[in-house]
């Protein structure tokens, strides 16, 4: 049996259990024309989506297709009406980055409120700002989750472990397997109450765009915006003007729109957004639990 991973490698752990596979890797930067052509020529019975998009065609092309596992907990870059349509399973490596990708989160938070990568610019330049510069405490204040997932539940832990207020926001929550300190709320107050935003959801036709001019200005006026899961949640324009305007003080990006995003880009030269190459789930200890999620979706849906 054949199985083609749209990337490079797999962590060896994840190659133990598929030892039983001929695995075909597409490269560290698959296109479409690629994926077409390995599927045609190798008819895989599964692919693990570590980069690029699958969709119907590339589907198509391989009519023994079982099944589809993402290298990670998002599944917005498989097309799963496509899959559904052709009996396709699709998977995702549920929490297996939940720890990477909060630590990530909680890393832009802090570089946000303490504004630590303008002191250490100002550091190398020369200057000492101690009297004239003031940070942002966290402790007491309020953070809106929006999503409740395995990285919105464990990122919200460490907010408690600050001593922050946690506010959430998640439709498929259920509220009995919650922890106590999350208040479920809606979104106006999400938007209304909290000091901080940060998103953990998956990207959905109904959530796309989701912060954009209209709910960012429903925000608290110096509001700190982190996120950490979907670009495609964010209006990048109306959030860049949001910033500029002072109603968000401070955003912290991991996800963007567009990736890699193309340069110039807008947040570059903004001072006050803080941004990353979406790695937040790229850690040694990721990248393994990720592959083996990722490999075991695989038996378990073939029946190995």
């Amino acid at each position: 049996m054949k199985l083609i991973v749209t990337g490079a490698d797999l962590a060896q752990q994840a190659l133990d259990l598929l030892q039983d596979f001929e695995i075909i890797y597409a490269g560290k930067k698959p296109e479409k024309p690629d994926l077409i052509r390995l599927c045609q020529e190798h008819n895989p019975v599964a692919i693990i989506v570590r980069y690029g998009r699958v969709d119907a065609e590339i589907m198509d092309a391989a009519p023994n297709l079982k099944v589809i596992s993402k290298h990670g907990s998002g599944t917005d870059t498989i097309d799963k009406v496509a899959a559904k349509a052709r009996a396709i399973e699709v998977c995702a490596a549920v929490g297996a980055n939940a720890a990477a990708v909060a630590e990530q989160a909680l890393a832009l938070l802090l570089a946000c409120a303490k504004s630590v990568n303008h002191l250490n610019e100002r550091m190398h330049a020369g200057h000492w700002d101690k009297a004239s510069h003031k940070s942002v405490e966290l402790g007491g204040r309020t953070v809106g989750l929006v999503g409740l997932g395995a990285i919105g539940l464990r990122f919200a832990k460490m907010c408690i472990a600050m001593n922050m207020r946690v506010l959430g926001f998640d439709p498929y929550a259920d509220k009995s397997k919650l922890p106590s300190y999350i208040e479920l709320v809606d979104l106006p107050t999400i938007w209304r109450e909290s000091d901080v935003v940060s998103l953990h959801c998956p990207l959905t036709d109904d959530n796309r765009q989701m912060m954009n001019a209209k709910s960012l200005a429903q925000c608290k006026r110096d509001v700190i915006f982190v996120n950490t899961a979907r670009g495609g949640l964010v209006n990048e324009a109306d959030l860049l003007a949001s910033v500029q305007s002072g109603q968000v003080s401070m955003a912290g990006l991991d996800s963007f729109a567009q990736e890699p995003f193309a340069v110039p880009h807008i947040f570059q030269g903004e001072n006050r957004i803080i941004l990353s190459p979406h790695i937040g789930g790229v850690t040694a200890d990721a990248y393994i639990n990720m592959g083996v999620g990722a490999a075991k979706n695989v038996l378990e849906v073939l029946g190995k």
